[in-house]
């Protein structure tokens, strides 16, 4: 088990301690505290630790053994105790011919075979010599899954698709059917590929819109050829092909579905980019992985990215976090986070069943700058609660717009949640700006700003599949490191089964009209209300 007691104490001693004082106290700070690499620069200067805060940090990643814990990792064996599985997405990105191992059983050269069969699958139909029933090249996808089967190709599309793509990518993941008409909206059957995404190829909502998209292709396709618009990428095949998918895509259960997207989880995003766009950022994925495996501590960015946010969550009992991308191709990465961390580290018990006494994963939120800033960086200014803050700044994310307002925003929420304004600064303005003394002291208190508020920057120059591929990779083993200081299982999600047990049950309520006996009375009578 982790030892916190030298954590906690210099937690208790830097509490008080102001951000800004730090530079001059500790002159190398912004060396020490800066690490570069993938094409990704990390600024955790703006954190609230204080240098010996720093080091007490280092020594709590040293104690809980992360660095025996990701040879572990890497070398495949099984982490996910509760499941007995492996965790091997570095896998996925690894170099051709690599030779990674999961639970004893060499998995490099299926990952080399199945990234060959999506290259050239993507390439036929790109080239038009894959045609749908009607003999059409294909000009949209759509494709169906849900949490890591939609977040990560969503993500990756978002960041890198071309302004006029050659094939138009529609994702679909709510249940609601609005979610799928809107998809299908102004798309023609004859020139549209499904692409449905289920580990298992059992989750409700994937099923009943992969049912629709079928339906809907039945009813605008002869039935010959109709199957050629209807592929699988599953870790469940058979059941991929009963359901009516001609052509399947695996991936091993050692593939966690929020860990999936490098795999052919990613098919569609393969597709619509083109391979070398998916090599590429399955390089700079990789790029991440070596310098998480061999980098010091003391200079590993998911590291000291964990270890902020451990300092700020445990050490100073700030249980949120924000994630501002300052890039509009980056404006899913909040809610990519959201399931990355939320999902791994949402836990109350340690990995022997034993209930946690500290907090764990703080909530995570965000929005792309700068549209957060006119929204809730009010209150990460001004409420009462500490938000630490993250910055994910692109210095040119488009090649004819001038770049510096949007990223000299960033720079200036660092440094204004940092330094704040005191009560006296504000009143001097106001009466710099013309304001009389008693309005000068009835507003001064309105405009103060308390400060100390810490902020990590995570800087590329532009957003390429490399650099997209790096920072996502840096969340996953930022994802990882906490968990081993936690102490927790990060790859089961046992939070998400429940609900969708009662959610059949009560399923069956409405096919038989009405709530059953064992439904508490607010269910009850929720249920009678929506049944009308």
């Amino acid at each position: 088990m982790t030892d916190w007691t030298a954590f906690e104490a210099a937690a208790a001693r830097d509490a008080d301690a102001r951000i800004v004082d730090q530079f001059a106290a500790d002159p190398d700070r912004v060396a020490r505290m800066g690490v570069e690499t993938a094409g990704l620069y990390l600024d955790l200067s703006k954190q609230a630790w204080t240098r010996e805060g720093f080091e007490t940090c280092l020594d709590l990643a040293r104690s809980a053994g992360v660095e025996a814990a990701r040879t572990r990792l890497f070398g495949g064996e099984a982490i996910n105790a509760t499941e007995g599985r492996a965790v091997l997405h570095p896998a996925l990105r690894a170099t051709k011919g690599s030779n990674y191992i999961a639970l004893g059983e060499p998995v490099s050269a299926e990952v080399d075979a199945v990234r060959a069969d999506m290259a050239a699958y993507a390439t036929a139909v790109r080239s038009g010599s894959e045609t749908g029933a009607t003999g059409k090249p294909f000009k949209a996808i759509v494709h169906i899954g849900i949490g890591g089967s939609d977040l990560g190709p969503r993500v990756v599309w978002d960041a890198l698709r071309p302004l006029e793509p050659s094939i138009d990518l529609r994702f679909v993941a709510n249940i609601d059917p609005r979610d799928m008409a809107e998809a299908l909206t102004g798309l023609d059957p004859e020139t549209t590929l499904v692409v449905v995404v289920s580990k298992t190829f059992t989750t409700q909502e994937t099923l009943a819109n992969a049912e629709a998209a079928k339906a809907w292709l039945a009813a605008g396709l002869p039935e010959a050829g109709r199957d050629k618009h209807f592929i699988g990428v599953t870790a469940a095949p058979d059941k991929a092909v009963a359901f009516g998918c001609a052509r399947t895509f695996a991936f091993r259960d050692w593939v966690g579905g929020r860990y999936s997207l490098w795999s052919a989880v990613s098919l569609s995003c393969v597709i619509a980019l083109g391979p070398d766009v998916f090599e590429a950022m399955l390089a700079g994925a990789a790029a991440m992985d070596d310098h998480f495996v061999s980098a010091p501590l003391e200079k590993n960015a998911p590291v000291l990215l964990a270890l902020a946010q451990i300092w700020n969550v445990d050490g100073l009992n700030r249980p949120a976090r924000t994630v501002a991308p300052y890039a509009h191709a980056l404006r899913r990465l909040p809610a990519f986070l959201q399931q990355l961390e939320m999902e791994s580290n949402g836990k109350r018990v340690h990995r022997d069943g034993s209930a946690v006494t500290r907090q764990t994963c703080p909530v995570v939120f965000g929005e792309p700058g700068t549209n957060g800033q006119h929204a809730f960086f009010q209150q990460i200014h001004q409420g009462p609660q500490v938000v630490p803050a993250e910055f994910v700044i692109v210095a040119k994310t488009h090649e004819d717009a001038p770049e510096s307002p949007l990223w000299s925003n960033a720079l200036a929420q660092g440094q204004a949640l940092m330094l704040g304004k005191t009560t006296e600064q504000a009143r001097a303005e106001l009466l710099a700006s013309g304001a009389d003394a008693a309005e000068a002291d009835r507003l001064a208190t309105h405009k103060t700003f308390p400060g100390n508020r810490p902020s990590t920057a995570i800087v590329m120059e532009r957003l390429t599949p490399e650099t997209l591929g790096a920072l996502l990779a840096l969340y996953e083993h930022k994802t990882f490191v906490e968990g081993v200081v936690w102490d927790i299982n990060s790859f089961d999600q046992w939070g998400v089964e429940l609900g969708k047990v009662l959610a059949k049950a009560i399923l069956k309520d409405v096919a038989a009209g009405g709530p059953s006996a064992e439904l508490d009375p607010s269910t009850a009578g929720l249920l009678t209300r929506l049944l009308g």
